[in-house]
């Protein structure tokens, strides 16, 4: 260690990559430091919540000016993004790498998309078709029929529904480019329910999530989808204007996907640890001098 003073303009700082000056009570003192071997990698924990935020960034990035307000009663200075972060981290953790993200890879997961107070819209997988339980009557969805037509019949046969609330459908595709990069896509549908809006109901939303599925109780119809689930993702939202805020139904995207598994393996989180500096098994980020 060496002391200086009297000729340095700068009072402290790295001079370069082995040497930091500092301003002491003593004068200028000049020390040296230990060479670091590459970027400090992270702990296990670390590494393994950064590489989940990746996937998860890409499928929030889907429902970006689908669905506003997602998260009910959110505090001030929190985003949507935070609330689904938190709502997702660790439950159906899914790696994607630092390369893929930049490739613009996003592989469909069952996210928890919106949190609130209405209840939610369940739904469940029926030879392969999503149903919900949103019960129809005899309602049986065709080219004539109305949104006042499907306003009636929901109000009519379910609980906390009323005229004004408004429905969502989203429906995402997984997809593989030639470059074998995993890609999704998604639209969304939405109605709002309407006593007096004779407008037909196939020119507002699509049939995709608005078809009349026989109840597996015989007791009539319920809202479903009109195709079996493949390589897909879906779901319905229930939310409702209240004053000047708005409430939501918290729902998950129910998913079939066949490469899920592969990107939620121990060995996709290691590839995707390793895409982002990789992993320190003893937690130190200090090399010894």
């Amino acid at each position: 260690m060496a002391k200086v003073a009297g000729f340095l303009s700068q009072t402290s700082g790295r001079l370069d990559d082995n040497f930091v000056m500092r301003q002491t009570a003593f004068g200028t003192v000049i020390a040296k430091t230990p060479r670091k071997k590459g970027v400090p990698r992270r702990s296990e924990k670390q590494a393994n919540m950064r590489c989940q935020m990746a996937n998860m960034g890409a499928n929030f990035k889907l429902y970006d000016g689908k669905l506003a307000q997602a998260f009910e009663g959110k505090s001030a200075g929190l985003s949507d993004f935070n609330l689904f972060v938190s709502s997702n981290y660790g439950s159906g953790a899914t790696y994607i790498t630092k390369q893929e993200r930049m490739a613009g890879a996003c592989v469909l997961a069952s996210y928890q998309f919106s949190r609130g107070s209405l209840p939610a819209v369940g739904y469940a997988l029926n030879d392969g078709v999503l149903v919900s339980d949103i019960a129809l009557g005899n309602l049986v969805i065709d080219e004539g029929t109305t949104v006042s037509d499907l306003t009636i019949a929901i109000v009519k046969h379910n609980d906390d529904w009323e005229d004004g609330d408004q429905l969502t459908f989203f429906d995402a595709v997984q997809w593989q480019g030639s470059d074998g990069i995993p890609r999704a896509t998604m639209t969304a549908s939405k109605v709002v329910l309407d006593t007096t809006n004779e407008t037909p109901l196939l020119d507002v939303v699509k049939s995709e999530g608005f078809t009349s599925v026989a109840a597996s109780d015989g007791s009539g119809y319920v809202l479903g989808m009109n195709h079996a689930l493949k390589n897909e993702g879906a779901a319905w939202v229930h939310s409702r204007e209240s004053g000047s805020t708005l409430k939501v139904s918290s729902q998950r995207l129910l998913v079939v996907n066949d490469i899920l598994e592969k990107y939620q393996s121990d060995a996709a989180m290691l590839a995707s640890a390793n895409s982002y500096g990789g992993i320190n098994m003893k937690t130190a980020y200090l090399n010894p001098a």
